[in-house]
């Protein structure tokens, strides 16, 4: 018990730390975290499919259930007429980009093609 007490009031004592001036750096170790979790999520892993999305080409990873949804059918219809069928590399979608996160959106929660969603593809 005694060994505890000693421990928490050395925790408590604060005296023996400094303040962290306006000029202090980052430390390594978080910058290394953020890029490790920013590369995690532009990672595809198994059972997704990485996409090319708009002129800019963002990338977004979606999931392989929506290859059966006439939402993402259609998509992949316009791509195939713009880009044909023999594409190189990743997957590339000639969306707009906010749309194109609506329609996944709309796909994810299981909706088919209603008249809402085919006047937004009418825009692709």
């Amino acid at each position: 018990m005694k060994k505890l007490w000693n421990r928490f009031s050395r925790v408590a004592d604060s005296t023996q730390y400094s303040q962290l001036g306006s000029d202090a750096r980052p430390r390594r170790r978080t910058t290394f975290l953020w890029f490790k979790m920013w590369f995690k999520r532009r990672r595809a892993t198994p059972g997704r499919l990485p996409l090319d999305v708009g002129e800019e080409m963002h990338r977004r990873v979606v999931s392989m259930r929506l290859l059966c949804n006439p939402i993402f059918i259609k998509l992949l219809d316009k791509a195939a007429e713009k880009y044909g069928y023999d594409q190189k590399g990743v997957l590339q979608i000639p969306c707009n980009v906010q749309l194109f996160d609506i329609l996944i959106a709309a796909a994810n929660r299981g909706e088919g093609i209603t008249p809402g969603i085919q006047t937004l593809l009418n825009f692709v």
